[in-house]
């Protein structure tokens, strides 16, 4: 019975790891043992951020909306807290992407809410 080695499959191993830490600094991209490690943890900051992103968004958007109300002299609490005594149900995605965007229906808006 012959002898099996198991070079083709540590090859391919390494060769999917190293290839996972292509644009990591020094070692980190070059050397198997310490590019294990920095795929491992580049994965933890991945599945992190994934949930950081949702929420860096959302102030984004709150800034957004409240730098465009602020301009028609109302602050941001107030616009919303308006805008659901009156039912008006839009998002904050939408509602920051009119006040860049398009600042007359964003106007509209805010005025259709205060009033």
């Amino acid at each position: 019975m012959p002898r099996v080695t198991k070079s083709v499959t540590a090859k391919a191993k390494h060769k999917k790891v190293l290839n996972a830490t292509k644009g990591h600094y020094g070692a980190r991209s070059r050397l198997y043992k310490t590019a294990k490690q920095s795929n491992i943890k580049s994965l933890q900051y991945a599945f992190r951020d994934r949930k950081n992103k949702k929420r860096s968004f959302r102030s984004l958007w709150i800034s957004r909306i409240n730098a465009g109300s602020r301009n028609l002299d109302v602050t941001y609490s107030n616009l919303l807290n308006a805008m659901n005594k009156k039912n008006i149900l839009l998002n904050r995605k939408i509602l920051s992407d009119l006040a860049i965007n398009d600042s007359p229906a964003f106007e509209k808006i805010v005025r259709t809410a205060i009033s």
